[in-house]
């Protein structure tokens, strides 16, 4: 209890403080701190070092250390953008901001009839949310329980201050996400990694993984669009790709979502290994018990 409270008073504190200092100073320090823990090489470092290992085949050692140290840097990049979001300007939010096939999304905003957007853990999801907010976009999306509650609320409070709807996972979410697409709202989660502990089977880098069946599912019992978006980091905001993920038509439901997942596995493969340094997973992904550990 008192760990959490001070991981709590840590992230308060850093909310208010970093939204004051100059923005050079707390990106530059920022990268500096992701330096010294990559230096460090704790278990979070370590797991980052093998998830990046799967995803860039025959990389040789240093190369590994080199993109390691600049995934750790985006990583800190990502937590200041979260700190310092809610004092961004609307033109900032939207002029940083390029985009490959946005038509995708757009369409589906404009029509009112509802889309599901899945995404890896990879740039700054956060900053592409409130985009597409800004667009007239009615974005709903789910939360992993932190504790203590405090810090959970805060979390929720500032995804619903630029306009995302955002619901703890719980056993009564997926009636509630089945309700907002029919509303016409779209449903946009995180799906690199399966929270449940119940996941689908894929395969991915070549490694047995688990990925949520959630954004599968929806899109099935809806029939509305299934999208990949992969974000990754510009100089000066974010991009983000998108493409349809194919929806298997044939078989029971349970086969067509399990299809499904693997085609959105097979994205993420790809935008990752387009750039793999904005990948932020720090926790496992495979199942083959490969974790790469180097002192």
């Amino acid at each position: 209890m008192i760990i959490q409270s001070i991981t709590a008073w840590f992230y308060f504190g850093a909310w208010r403080i970093l939204r004051w200092l100059p923005e050079n100073f707390v990106y530059a320090n920022a990268y500096r701190l992701a330096d010294i823990a990559t230096k460090r090489n704790g278990k979070s470092v370590q797991r980052l070092r093998s998830n990046l290992a799967r995803t860039q085949k025959d990389i040789t050692e240093l190369d590994l250390e080199l993109l390691l140290y600049k995934s750790m840097r985006s990583s800190a990049r990502y937590w200041c953008d979260t700190f310092r979001l809610p004092d961004w300007s609307m033109e900032r939010i939207q002029g940083t901001v390029t985009a490959t096939s946005e038509h995708l999304l757009l369409d589906a905003i404009a029509s009112n009839n509802g889309a599901v957007v899945t995404v890896a853990h990879a740039g700054n999801y956060d900053h592409a949310a409130a985009y597409f907010c800004s667009k007239g976009g009615r974005i709903v999306t789910v939360a992993e329980r932190l504790k203590p509650e405090a810090l959970f609320k805060k979390f929720m409070s500032y995804r619903e201050a630029f306009g995302m709807e955002s619901l703890p996972i719980d056993g009564r979410v997926i009636p509630t996400l089945l309700l907002r697409i029919r509303q016409g709202g779209i449903v946009a989660l995180a799906a690199d990694r399966d929270l449940s502990r119940s996941g689908i089977n894929v395969t991915f880098f070549g490694g047995p993984a688990r990925m949520p069946a959630g954004p599968a599912l929806l899109a099935i019992r809806t029939g509305v669009p299934l999208i990949y978006a992969g974000i990754s980091y510009t100089e000066a905001g974010i991009h983000i790709d998108f493409e349809l993920v194919p929806i298997a038509m044939t078989g029971t439901e349970n086969e067509r979502v399990a299809a499904t997942v693997q085609n959105s596995a097979d994205l993420f493969a790809k935008g990752i290994a387009r750039y793999p340094h904005d990948w932020h997973m720090m926790q496992r992904i495979w199942i083959d018990g490969d974790f790469r550990e180097r002192e």
